[in-house]
């Protein structure tokens, strides 16, 4: 099975480990306009051969795991290329317009868009891991839309690394990941900006930071080349989200204002119901 990779950092370094691990005929072909990162993804074994688009006609699978604004950009590029019994799948954190931007391909049967939900706050070759994906939720959108032999080889090549399938329009899932993860990141990133501008002394910051502060700030060290674009192609739901959390705070912030501690504790304590939603996901 050759497998071409389209962008070698963590996300889809982690998938050529893996797919090595679970495929014993499997062959992982690199492609990245980094040259630096593809020599290192050479280098450690990553991949088992640099490659180019040009080559796309003799890929089984084609993983494109690049920032959101260039794979709208590649995709039709890459569906031009390919061998009509090739699987096509992307692995970024918005679908929408992804999904608009092909929906009249002659080759949109051979594109299946996913989201793995996965990822550390490290980025290159050297951040790929072994098992990333094993035991987290994999979302799948517009699955009716893939040739169902391509589903069949898709599906396979997601159980064999351990992934669980949630199914979802695209509209939604951009609505829904614009909370439980866009958010978050945003949140991290002026955190670690208030933190910053307000504190100058970067060993005070140091010494007196504890794991809860390094804990909630540790998505600001996320690589803002693939979260600006992001935030541009979910902007409508990034921008709703957002009025939400500003109000929540506002309001947190009249709370203490006022003195009315009691309503602070019983906001806490009500918020605490997210240790039952959340229980189970480290």
């Amino acid at each position: 099975m050759n497998v071409f990779v389209i962008g070698i950092g963590l996300i889809g370094g982690s998938f050529a480990i893996d797919i090595k691990a679970a495929f014993d005929d499997a062959k992982i072909y690199g492609i990245d306009h980094n040259k630096e990162n593809l020599n290192e993804a050479l280098s450690l074994g990553l991949i088992d051969h640099k490659s180019n688009l040009e080559a796309l006609d003799q890929a089984d699978v084609v993983i494109i795991a690049i920032p959101v604004d260039t794979t709208v950009e590649i995709l039709p590029v890459v569906l031009d290329k390919i061998n009509d019994d090739c699987l096509v799948f992307d692995v970024g954190s918005t679908k929408e317009k992804l999904c608009a931007t092909v929906s009249n391909h002659i080759r949109r049967r051979n594109y299946l868009a996913v989201h793995p939900i996965a990822g550390t706050e490290f980025s290159g070759p050297q951040a790929a891991i072994a098992n990333l994906y094993r035991g987290k939720t994999n979302i799948v959108c517009e699955v009716e839309k893939t040739a169902f032999k391509l589903q069949e080889k898709g599906m396979e090549i997601f159980s064999r690394l351990g992934m669980r399938i949630r199914y979802m329009d695209s509209a939604s899932h951009d609505k829904h990941i614009a909370y439980v993860s866009h958010l978050s990141h945003i949140s991290s990133f002026m955190l670690g900006k208030t933190v910053i501008e307000k504190e100058k002394n970067e060993r005070d910051i140091f010494d007196m930071a504890g794991s809860g502060f390094a804990s909630t700030v540790r998505l600001a060290k996320s690589s803002p080349a693939m979260w600006a674009p992001i935030f541009k192609h979910n902007k409508e739901n990034v921008i709703e989200t957002l009025e939400e959390y500003i109000t929540n705070l506002t309001q947190f912030k009249e709370l203490i204002e006022n003195d009315d501690f009691t309503a602070i504790y019983k906001e806490m304590e009500d918020t605490n119901h997210i240790k039952t939603i959340l229980k189970g996901i480290s």
